[in-house]
């Protein structure tokens, strides 16, 4: 696994990233069990045990072109997978978003291919206010590193996306990702940069009480560099490995009660 090295920055973004209370809404519509058996999680830990989930799931893939599907070989890429894992257990899941991708028959998402984080929250400001998701399943930040844009605060853009998102969808749960291997070793160095700020505010939105759970795409359970088609996107078995960090993550989100 690739080594995790201390921002010394970071520290002095600890008072932008907090903010706002992430209110939970409890429902009673409809429950779903879930088993999960893996030697897998998002933290390293192995989990066997139900995830009961109260209400149907209004779960939002946001991101670039890895959450479109770029690279799989049905367009799909993780949310076929991620859906009939969910949908095999009478859990009710719907993916909402603007755009549609994949041969599968529930594709909406809000994946764009080449967007910076900037440029897709653009995108998810439009979005959300209409789609209502309560969950959201977020892998962005790809572009940023190749493209080398303002990597120094990236941590604090992404705070102030996910603010926006709770404040605009309050009862939502966030599923943040870290990024994925790249091909590429300066990409990759970027990548380990922002991966220390992503990993960073989870925890400090974690201690202020909201709704979130880190998805660590960027580790051995994760895609590895051999799973990429083209040094960026995944083939299928690397989204199949982004589908079961999700789904783990939906079960730790479970069990705290978020969702």
């Amino acid at each position: 696994m690739a080594s995790r090295r201390t921002i010394p920055f970071i520290s002095s973004l600890q008072r932008a990233l907090f903010g706002g209370s992430g209110r939970r809404i409890q429902s009673s519509v409809h429950t779903a069990y879930l088993k999960v058996h893996s030697d897998f999680s998002t933290q390293g830990e192995s989990h066997s045990s139900q995830i009961r989930i109260k209400t149907p799931l209004r779960l939002m893939p946001l991101g670039g072109s890895v959450t479109y599907g770029v690279g799989s070989s049905d367009g799909n890429g993780y949310r076929k997978v991620l859906l009939d894992m969910l949908l095999s257990s009478n859990c009710r899941v719907s993916f909402v978003g603007s755009r549609r991708s994949g041969t599968m028959s529930n594709n909406d998402n809000e994946g764009w291919r080449g967007y910076r984080l900037d440029q897709i929250e653009t995108k998810a400001r439009i979005s959300v206010a209409t789609s209502l998701p309560n969950v959201f399943t977020i892998n962005a930040g790809s572009n940023d590193c190749i493209q080398n844009h303002q990597l120094q605060d990236f941590g604090k853009r992404m705070g102030n996306m996910l603010e926006y998102l709770w404040q605009n969808s309050p009862s939502s749960t966030i599923i943040l990702s870290t990024l994925l291997v790249s091909a590429d070793k300066e990409v990759s160095s970027r990548v380990l940069f922002v991966n220390d700020q992503i990993r960073e505010l989870a925890k400090f939105k974690a201690a202020a009480q909201k709704r979130i759970v880190l998805a660590d795409m960027h580790s051995p359970n994760g895609p590895q560099v051999g799973d990429l088609v083209d040094g960026i996107h995944p083939d299928d078995v690397g989204y199949e490995k982004m589908a079961n960090i999700w789904l783990a993550s939906i079960h730790k989100a479970s069990l705290r009660g978020f969702i």
